[in-house]
Parts: C-alpha cells; sequence; structure tokens
C-alpha cells in the first residue's frame, strides 16, 4: 500500500520533464527560422559544408551587387545569391556533370594541321582569243568553189577552204609571160615581178606564167592553223575585196576557262597558278592548266571576279560550252583548326567555349581564318591541346549570361577616359560612393542613389576597362565615379575621383 504513491509521483515527474523538453525545442527551432532584419550584422561564420554567399543579384541584370537578399528594383522576381565558388572560377562556368550530360555538351580538342589554300571554281569553256586566225582576200574577184560550207567544221592547217577568181590578175600575168617568151632583158622581167607581188599574186602563179602555162588567175585559199570554223564570212559565188574576212578560224590546242570567283577569295589568285580541270560530265578526264588573267572587274550584283584559266586541249576533247570543275592549286602551311561548330558568331565578335582543366567553361574571343570543309582555322585566341565545346555551346552561353561571367564587350563600346571633367557623353552616369573591395577586374562599390538611371542606394560591382586601370584607388576610399553600361559586370567605370573625407556631392 505504501509502494503505489511513491511509484505515481515518479510517473507524474517524468512526464513533466519530458513536457518541458519538449517546449524548450519547440522554442528553440522558431527561434532558428525567424529571418535577421536587413542591414543586422551576420551571426557569424557559416557552417562547416554550407555554401558563403557574396552577394545578390537579379539574373536578368546581372550587373548590380546588393549586400542583401530582397525583392529585385527592377524585375519581379527575388535576388538570387552568388556563392564564393561560383565566383571561384575566374570568369567561367560551372555545369555538373550530369546536366552536362542532359544538354549534349561535347568537347574537341584544337589540334594542328596542314591548310592548303587550295580551293574549287567552275567555269564555262570558251575559245582562246589568242588562237583566232582570220583569213583575208586582198583582191577583187569571186568564190567560184568553196570547200567548207558550213561554221564550226573542223579544218587542219593547210586543208583548202575556197576557191578564187580574181580576173585583174589576169593582164599583169599575161604581161609576165609576154615579156618573158620575147626575150626582154632582166630589168624588164624584174619590174613585172615586183608588180605581181604589189597585187598579192600567189608566188606559183608567178611561176607558171614565166614557165609558159597560160594564166588562169584561179588559186585556192588554204587553213593557215587547225582548228574549227567560228566564223563564215562568204558563200560560193559572191564576191569579194580586198580586206574581205572570209573564214576565222579559232585554235583547239588550248581553251580557255572562265571561271567566277569570289572576291574574297581572288586575293589568294596570282597569275601563272596551277589549275587541274575535270569535265563536269566526265570526272575520269582530267586537263592541266594555269592562271592566265584575273580580270579586273567586279560584278556589283554577285561580288565575283572573272578568272581567266588556259587549259590545255590536245585532243580537241574540250569545246565552247562546256562545264570544268576547276582545282585552283595553293601553298600549304600549317594551321590550329578546330570543328567550326564550336565558332559561334554574334556579328560583331566571334567566339568559342573552352573547357579548362578545373572543369569550369570560360569564354574566349577568337580570330578565325579560311574554313576547310567542316573544320576552321584559328589565327588567334587559342592553343594548341586546347578544348572547346562544339556541342551545346549555347546553352552555355546562356548559363554564362545568367551568371554574370560571360565575354566582355567590344573596347571600342566601353572606351574609358581619365579626366576630371563631369562626364557629357551620352549614357555616361555619375554618383558618389565608398570602395566596398578592389578585385583584379573591378571594384564593389557602395554607392547613393543615381537619379539618371532611378537607381536607389545599393553595392554593386563595377569592372575596369583594363586591369592597370584606377591601381591608386583602396578599400575605404570615398569616390565620386562615372560609368557607362558594358564590362562583365554589367556596368563599366569610366573614370573614378577620390573626395576629401566628410566630401559630398
Amino acid at each position: 500500500m505504501k509502494r503505489t504513491p511513491f511509484a505515481a509521483l515518479l510517473l507524474i515527474a517524468g512526464a513533466a520533464l519530458a513536457a518541458a523538453g519538449f517546449l524548450a525545442g519547440r522554442h528553440g527551432v522558431h527561434d532558428a527560422g525567424v529571418p535577421q532584419a536587413a542591414g543586422a550584422p551576420a551571426a557569424g561564420p557559416a557552417p562547416q559544408g554550407e555554401r558563403k554567399v557574396l552577394y545578390w543579384h537579379d539574373p536578368m541584370v546581372p550587373g548590380p551587387r546588393f549586400d542583401k537578399p530582397g525583392k529585385s528594383p527592377f524585375m519581379d522576381m527575388q535576388l538570387v545569391p552568388v556563392h564564393a565558388d561560383d565566383a571561384a572560377q575566374g570568369g567561367g562556368v560551372t555545369i555538373s556533370p550530369g546536366v552536362q550530360q542532359n544538354l549534349g555538351i561535347r568537347v574537341e580538342t584544337v589540334r594542328r594541321a596542314t591548310v592548303s589554300s587550295s580551293f574549287d571554281a567552275v567555269g564555262s569553256v570558251q575559245f582562246d582569243e589568242r588562237q583566232s586566225v582570220a583569213v583575208q582576200t586582198r583582191v577583187a574577184g569571186y568564190v567560184e568553189r568553196l570547200s567548207v560550207r558550213a561554221p564550226m567544221e573542223r579544218v587542219r592547217r593547210g586543208q583548202p577552204l575556197a576557191t578564187i577568181f580574181a580576173p585583174d590578175w589576169l593582164g599583169p600575168l599575161n604581161e609576165l609571160a609576154a615579156l618573158r617568151q620575147a626575150g626582154v632583158s632582166a630589168d624588164l622581167l624584174d619590174a613585172a615581178r615586183d608588180r605581181c607581188r604589189a597585187l598579192s599574186i600567189p608566188p606559183e602563179l608567178v611561176q607558171q606564167a614565166e614557165d609558159g602555162v597560160t594564166p588562169t588567175a584561179r588559186f585556192v585559199v588554204t587553213a593557215p592553223a587547225s582548228g574549227v570554223i567560228a566564223e563564215l564570212g562568204v558563200r560560193e559565188g559572191a564576191a569579194v575585196t580586198p580586206g574581205t574576212t572570209m573564214f576565222r578560224i579559232a585554235g583547239l590546242e588550248r581553251v580557255w576557262a572562265i571561271a567566277e570567283i569570289p572576291e574574297a577569295q581572288s586575293m589568294r589568285l596570282a597569275r601563272g597558278q596551277s589549275v587541274k580541270a575535270t569535265l563536269q560530265a566526265d570526272p575520269g578526264r582530267s586537263f592541266d592548266g594555269r592562271l592566265a588573267e584575273l580580270l579586273p572587274e567586279v560584278d556589283a550584283g554577285t561580288r565575283t571576279l572573272k578568272a581567266r584559266f588556259e587549259v590545255a586541249n590536245r585532243d580537241g576533247a574540250l569545246v565552247p560550252g562546256m562545264l570544268l570543275r576547276l582545282r585552283v592549286a595553293g601553298p600549304s602551311r600549317s594551321r590550329l583548326v578546330t570543328s567550326a561548330e564550336a565558332v559561334i558568331r554574334t556579328g560583331r565578335r566571334t567566339l568559342v567555349f573552352v573547357r579548362r582543366d578545373d572543369g569550369a567553361f570560360e569564354p574566349r574571343d577568337v580570330v578565325i581564318g579560311q574554313e576547310i570543309g567542316d573544320e576552321v582555322e584559328i589565327i588567334e585566341g587559342l592553343a594548341e591541346g586546347e578544348r572547346v565545346v562544339t556541342s551545346g555551346q549555347f546553352l552555355v552561353d546562356s548559363e554564362a549570361r545568367l551568371r554574370s561571367v560571360g565575354p566582355v564587350p567590344d573596347a571600342a563600346a566601353t572606351a574609358t577616359t581619365t579626366s576630371g571633367a563631369p562626364a557629357t557623353a551620352p549614357g555616361v552616369h555619375v554618383a558618389d560612393g565608398r570602395v566596398e573591395s578592389v578585385e583584379p577586374d573591378g571594384l564593389t562599390i557602395s554607392h547613393g542613389p543615381v537619379p539618371s538611371l532611378k537607381w536607389p542606394s545599393m553595392t554593386m560591382g563595377f569592372s575596369r576597362s583594363d586591369p592597370g586601370a584606377f591601381a591608386d584607388v583602396k578599400k575605404g576610399d570615398a569616390i565620386r565615379f562615372e560609368f557607362r553600361e558594358g564590362g562583365p559586370a554589367g556596368w563599366q567605370l569610366v573614370s573614378v575621383h577620390k573626395l576629401a573625407p566628410g566630401a559630398s556631392r
């Protein structure tokens, strides 16, 4: 009977202790979840394993930096923290391996290769005008017989083309024959011969008259060269006069291939360059040639120049109108190359994303040369062995812009001035502030309101135009500064001037 009250007391005391512990734990959890007031000092270093926050920013306007969380003054959204491990990437952006796999990001190593300046062009076959021969008559007469009756007929050197009857030759030839039979002096015979030569009488007709053969005043016109009849100027029975072009023969031993070369590629052409030509209709047949001339005229519509190539055609297989594929040979050189897919062209700039040894992706400006198939020549900006992103680089670029590590704008767009005069250039803003920290690429400044931008007082980062700018500015300095939009932080310093202690705008 005495044990029962004692056990009851023990049970009541245990329940009271349990309730007190529960209430104390609940009160502690509630206090830990209360947010600190804006501007309150930090409670201490972040617990081990927790990421350190450097500042907050608006991902849509990544330039301004804030020292407290809250709502963005630019967008209807909360500010996003930037952690120390993100800033330690040195201008790069880190993407987890899982996300890289999901985005399909691939990299390729920059390598050195032998690059040839050769290129292909398509040319149309034409006659070589330098081989064109005109066949004319030097006497008035008639075409008694025409051996070649149609244009574009092939002829051989020495082949008869037409028979001409020249009545004006009969008198001089008969006179020469009569003097020869009369046995006159040699001087008279020489004078008669000179008269025949002056009338362009062929030597064989003159010799026939001296031999006593009755003059006929007919002679056969033969082809002076092999080729085709490009122009037929007479018909059988037609009258001819001195200077009449009866035939024009175009040679086929060598032809022209006329190709339109883009203006950019024409700078790589030089007279005498060798060329290998293949038939468009029969790639198995090839011909050797050389660049004869680059015509000094640019087509304003197509921005091309006409190049004239001389192509050997000894067997006469090439005729006008045929198409040739021309392989223009050029010198070879060793160059850095990478995939053309890795290059991002923004219109004003050309850049790639380089994967560093620490796994971060860094934007890099490059200067490219000619494109060789699926690859592009790298003239400046990369080194052999570096790895560049060839797939998914636009997603990396978007991630870099959200984290404010995007590439720096053109220097021409972010010119700086060190004069103390007030900024008068459009887009330049002025503010007073205090330097909170000095980094190699910029300054973190707590500044007052900026009326020209309708900004309240805030702390944010500003980039420098170059690492050596404003070297005399130290942490804690009171300054009056000018800035404009641009730079990796979104806003770039134009000038910085120290203020005396207690000075205000």
